[in-house]
């Protein structure tokens, strides 16, 4: 598998590969593909009995699927290992798709959560306000509403409800009422459409972060993110074998809290369980009690993992 450091550079490697523990003959899951990093790494620790599926649903990861058998090819070339098999697909179908694959049972999952580093440094994909793009914010450009259209179709209580929600937003209603004011004059299409139109309600001296908050709050809605997560997580818990591993890295509150909840008491809701005796009747052992987050090295080397924070659970 071609090496595309320029795609998307990996967060926290060997921790959250190490918190697989993996088997040589085991079967892992590496639900973000996106440049093959992780994936990568998964596959030089697996023999040749061992299986890796990939998931990522983005068309422009899949071509970073380059095999390299020979770690020395100068062309990247070779054939896709036999052990390992792509995906193109939301994460939130694993079970359908260990279904067709005929796998009953993991030994490991791994996520990267969040934007890559390719989709926020394409300026043509909308993720971004550093570049004046076309509104979109799809990681699967084949389909579903963009973020030009969840701004101007959205009623001003379903666009506050998103900022709320996924924006952390105390005012979102403001800024609400304000998209819905400046679309009644002209659409909002563009990235900078949307920046001139919320940056006078931001915050004096806050304006990146709030902007920065705005953009994940349209782009977690536009995928549908937490959903998604839940979805997967849901079907990872059921998938593992007694000993599968659950490695996740988060980059904000909201998914964070999520991870955290299932790992803790087996339900995004995190409502733990209680057996005839009181005892916390959860499907996970935590690995880590305390967030793995990058040292400073790696937040030198690469700005992206400074908000990163990976959590690894064993299936009881």
């Amino acid at each position: 598998m071609a090496d595309a450091p320029s795609y998307h550079v990996p967060v926290l490697l060997k921790e959250s590969v190490d918190g697989l523990n993996i088997h040589p003959g085991g079967i892992y899951v590496d639900v973000t593909f996106g440049g093959g990093g992780h994936s990568r790494e998964i596959l030089s620790r697996l023999g040749g009995t061992g299986r890796l599926f990939s998931f990522d649903q983005d068309a422009d990861a899949e071509k970073n699927i380059t095999a390299q058998t020979d770690g020395n090819n100068d062309d990247g070339g070779g054939e896709i290992p036999a052990n390992f098999t792509f995906v193109r697909s939301n994460f939130r179908y694993l079970k359908n798709w260990m279904r067709y694959y005929g796998v009953e049972q993991l030994d490991g999952v791994l996520a990267d959560l969040g934007v890559s580093s390719h989709q926020f440094d394409n300026g043509g994909r909308g993720f971004s306000f550093r570049y004046d793009a076309p509104l979109d914010m799809r990681m699967n450009k084949r389909g579903g509403k963009t973020a030009a259209e969840v701004v101007n179709e959205y009623d001003a209580e379903q666009l506050a409800d998103i900022l709320y929600l996924y924006g952390e937003f105390r005012d979102s209603r403001r800024i609400a009422a304000a998209l819905v004011k400046a679309r009644q004059q002209k659409p909002i299409l563009t990235t900078a459409d949307l920046a001139e139109t919320v940056t006078p309600l931001l915050r004096h001296g806050r304006e990146k972060k709030d902007m920065a908050r705005l953009f994940q709050a349209l782009r977690i809605e536009v995928n549908h993110e937490m959903t998604a997560l839940k979805e997967m997580l849901a079907a990872a818990t059921e998938l593992l074998g007694q000993g599968g591993r659950l490695s996740v890295i988060t980059y904000h509150s909201l998914e964070d809290r999520i991870v955290k909840n299932v790992m803790r008491s087996g339900n995004a809701a995190g409502k733990v369980r209680r057996d005839f005796y009181g005892k916390a009747d959860t499907p996970f052992r935590l690995i880590n009690n305390k967030v793995i987050v990058p040292n400073a090295e790696e937040q030198e080397r690469n700005p992206r993992s400074r908000s990163a924070k990976l959590r690894i659970a064993e299936k009881i």
